[in-house]
């Protein structure tokens, strides 16, 4: 993984200092709420409905485990002994006293992390694949790529103020694990005889109005890449609307003007640039790449490791089912990436406590190199855990509570804070969740109904993905009371779609009732090896309408 320099320590040093002296002065009455808006934002720190709240920045989701450590002992010294995992593969803290904000940040600087750039209109952190490095069906490793958009993008002078927040997602696989379709910026590695290159889409995103970015450039050289970002960036702030904020993001522009319009502007804009400071020389390029090599992995049978992991497996259902879900198939013999699972039943999804931080931290270190990665879905992958220590290292992750066998099932949902922490949200996210955790909980149901994803957002704007799950469920306030909208067939893969709205929504207590029904069609339609999304996609909306919204007789 990337380490600091000298350079970068003596930043984020001094940007500590400086948030200091600006929260001094602001607890001081030196400063108003107004002036000190843009400050605290520009530093990850958001005032929530009860407390403030610290995001901080998990560079495309990869963590050493003295930061994790580091983390554990911050959410116990300074927050309530907890944190929560963020689709933007980043980790929150939900109760830190402002006087001790700078403080937080300046343990997070001496483990080589900080929370710039986590909030505020400026480009966000890059999100990518968990299984980048170690996927079999990897192009090539998209790490380094997120790693050179980082610091391209990261204080860059001429972005610090765009008229909206911008995100970037990079892919490096075949399969779309980093859900690129729904973001400002989406960039997708491709190989094109025998050159590594990108697909660029533009105007993604979800929100209030959800939209599947375009592709606006179908080939563009490695060297390239930094230029052509910095043109599309360029283009967006200089005609992206400031006067209304919820038309302000790249994907009104690009609507607006339609993609071709706008690919012929950035064209024009990289034709000034392309051959300048930005273009990636082959030392860059190879300075970039020497921070993701490979671990030392040991040399392995790979057919005698899978016979004798299956052999293990077939004398242990509890350890199988585990091994089925919350593994992933490595592209080194004798290894496999692990899952571990932040949605037990009860817990609000992504949530993990300092003794659990603690416990990832020293599964890294004897299993996986010593490196753990946030996952979108906000689960936590070891990356590169020996088959032959699969066994012990389940034992330990169900120890701890991460070892829920119900990876990509209904119940391994991505759900936002919602009501009970964010004051945008219309409804509270995570009393839905833990209904839907206890009403389902047979994992042979779960297994029966196969790969389902379940997203729950607590307002339009869409922090739990509600657009883009196979079932998505949006808070909403109808005259000061809390209801649900259900929407179905949304996905973030390759085959992007957006949820259409199954009709009027449903009190709190209807909605797993709601999805009682909807599982119930799917169940009595779906053919053989058919998923509840393709399912979906043959029949359409209507049956599940006529279903959940049919009168008793």
């Amino acid at each position: 993984m990337y380490r600091y320099d000298d350079r970068d320590r003596t930043i984020i040093g001094e940007r500590v200092t400086q948030f200091r002296g600006q929260t001094e002065r602001y607890l001081a009455g030196e400063l108003s709420e107004e002036q000190f808006l843009p400050l605290r934002l520009q530093n990850g720190l958001y005032i929530q409905r009860l407390a403030p709240m610290l995001r901080i920045a998990v560079p495309y989701g990869l963590l050493n485990s003295a930061q994790i450590r580091r983390l554990a002992r911050i959410s116990r010294d300074y927050d309530k002994g907890y944190a929560h995992f963020t689709t933007r593969q980043n980790l929150q803290f939900n109760w830190p006293q402002l006087e001790e904000v700078p403080d937080i940040l300046a343990e997070l600087a001496e483990v080589e992390m900080h929370a710039v750039q986590t909030s505020g209109n400026c480009i966000r952190n890059t999100t990518s694949d968990p299984y980048a490095g170690v996927a079999r069906d990897e192009i090539v490793d998209p790490r380094p790529y997120c790693e050179l958009i980082r610091q391209w993008s990261t204080f860059h002078p001429e972005f610090a103020f765009l008229p909206r927040k911008f995100k970037i997602a990079v892919n490096g696989a075949t399969t779309d694990r980093a859900a690129i379709r729904v973001h400002d910026i989406g960039v997708q590695i491709v190989e094109r005889d025998g050159e590594i290159g990108f697909q660029v889409l533009v105007g993604g995103g979800q929100g209030r109005t959800p939209v599947i970015a375009e592709l606006i450039r179908d080939f563009l050289p490695e060297r390239d890449l930094l230029s052509y970002l910095e043109a599309i960036v360029r283009i967006y702030n200089q005609l992206g609307r400031r006067d209304n904020k919820y038309k302000a993001r790249i994907k009104i522009l690009v609507k607006a003007m339609g993609a071709e319009e706008f690919a012929r502007l950035v064209e024009a804009e990289w034709e000034k640039i392309k051959d300048g400071a930005e273009q990636l020389t082959p030392e860059a390029l190879a300075w970039a790449k020497s921070f993701f090599t490979e671990p030392a992995y040991n040399a392995f049978d790979g057919a005698a490791s899978d016979t004798a992991l299956e052999q293990q497996a077939a004398e242990d259902k509890a350890f199988s089912r585990w091994l089925e879900r919350n593994t992933f198939r490595h592209r080194v013999p004798g290894y496999r990436a692990v899952r571990l699972s932040t949605k037990p039943t009860g817990v609000p999804p992504g949530d993990v406590t300092d003794r659990q931080m603690e416990a990832i931290a020293d599964l890294a270190d004897a299993f996986s190199f010593g490196e753990a990665r946030v996952t979108h879905d906000q689960n936590v992958v070891l990356a590169d855990v020996q088959q032959d220590k699969l066994y012990e290292v389940w034992q330990t992750a169900r120890a701890h509570g991460f070892a829920t066998p119900n990876i990509g099932t209904l119940t391994d949902m991505i759900c936002c804070p919602g009501g009970d922490y964010c004051s945008l949200a219309n409804a509270k996210s995570i009393p839905i969740a833990e209904a839907i955790q206890r009403r389902f909980d047979d994992m042979d149901y779960l297994y029966d109904l196969g790969d389902l994803n379940l997203n729950i957002s607590g307002c339009m704007n869409a922090c739990g993905h509600h657009h883009v799950g196979h079932i998505g469920i949006l808070g909403v306030d109808k005259k000061g009371e809390e209801f649900y909208q259900v929407q179905l067939g949304g996905s973030s893969s390759e085959q992007a779609s957006l949820a259409k709205v199954l009709g009027p929504s449903f009190s709190r207590a209807e909605v797993t009732d709601v999805i009682g029904k909807i599982l119930d069609l799917y169940v009595a339609e779906r053919h053989p090896d058919e998923l509840f999304i393709d399912t979906y996609n043959r029949i359409g909306l209507q049956p599940f309408k006529e279903t959940v919204y049919a009168k008793a007789s």
